[in-house]
């Protein structure tokens, strides 16, 4: 297959090294700066306890110089999808895929969300351009479960997870789901295809929409986070109004708070993903992971006393180091 990753930073570029390693696929990437500069002389490369493994790419700034895919992989940061909005059509045939491999409430999740059916929330799609300019016929959902970071440009270094969620975001299975589903089992991940892409996105959120900003204020890792019995009853609460909110939309948790830590805790010294572009001087995803839930809250009708705390808190954190 063709396949382009667009944005080629730690999720990006794991996925695009896995698959240009099987030698399967014909692999591109949408790149700048640096990272373009490293992907060009270098290819793709990822850093594992396991050794370094690599694969060839065809890297440029300009997605007209690549042409339409079988694949688009969409892995950047909340911040650049206005972005990839303006500029992705170069990418997309009548059959393209598009697997936007993103963090928190991505623009597509409400189409088959009766509660959300026709409502705009700014800060998943401001102005409808995403959906706009990526129709829902050419998206597959898509939940990470892994870590990794980029020590310099171009060089992903993976910490721990092998995991990829992806399911059709109306529900249901087809044979472009088990097909990039084998793709991705061959670059050796491990894949779910999910029935119901929408809960197992609101899961993953309702875990990481506390440890995220909190890191980011305190600077420090989960594991800190939860040994602190005031902050983790803070996570807490405010993870019970998301529970609330996910009810509302048809997306309930099974579990309690506490069982989360736990599994949280079992990971050891995470460093989250919002606390390392902080400390990169990079901007944050605080919409998609924050100011989204607080926004559906709202148009459910649903308190959110402590996610409003949490987003204020971290807004104004981010807003004073020019990072939102």
């Amino acid at each position: 297959m063709k396949i382009c990753i667009y944005g080629a930073g730690a999720i990006g570029g794991l996925i695009g090294t896995r698959l240009a390693a099987t030698g399967q696929h014909q692999l591109s990437a949408v790149a700048r700066g640096a990272t373009l500069a490293a992907l060009q002389e270098h290819g793709f490369r990822v850093q594992s306890a396991s050794g370094l493994i690599s694969g060839p790419v065809q890297a440029a700034q300009d997605p007209a110089q690549l042409g339409p895919q079988d694949v688009v992989v969409v892995a950047v940061k909340g911040g650049a999808l206005p972005a990839v909005a303006l500029n992705i059509a170069p990418l997309l045939g009548p059959d393209t895929l598009v697997l936007p491999a993103l963090n928190g409430v991505p623009w597509w999740f409400g189409e088959s969300l009766p509660a959300l059916r026709g409502l705009e929330l700014p800060a998943i799609d401001p102005g409808g351009a995403l959906s706009e300019a990526i129709a829902l016929k050419h998206v597959l959902g898509c939940v990470v479960h892994a870590s990794a970071s980029c020590p310099e440009p171009g060089l992903v270094q993976h910490r721990l997870g092998q995991g990829l969620i992806i399911g059709e975001p109306l529900g249901g299975t087809s044979e472009r789901l088990s097909g990039l589903a084998a793709a991705l089992r061959g670059a050796g991940f491990e894949v779910t295809e999910s029935p119901r892409i929408q809960q197992d996105v609101w899961y993953k959120l309702w875990g990481n929409m506390t440890m995220n900003p909190v890191s980011a204020l305190t600077g420090t890792t989960t594991d800190q986070i939860l040994a602190d019995p005031l902050l983790r009853e803070f996570c807490s609460a405010a993870m019970r109004e998301a529970a609330a909110i996910g009810e509302r939309l048809g997306c309930p948790i099974a579990q309690s708070p506490e069982d989360r830590h736990a599994l949280t805790l079992k990971l050891g010294a995470i460093k989250t993903s919002m606390l390392q572009d902080v400390e990169a001087g990079r901007g944050i995803e605080l919409d998609a992971i924050v100011t989204a839930v607080q926004q559906l809250g709202q148009v459910l009708g649903e308190p959110t006393p402590f996610i409003n705390a949490l987003l204020g808190l971290t807004r104004v954190f981010a807003r004073q180091r020019g990072l939102y």
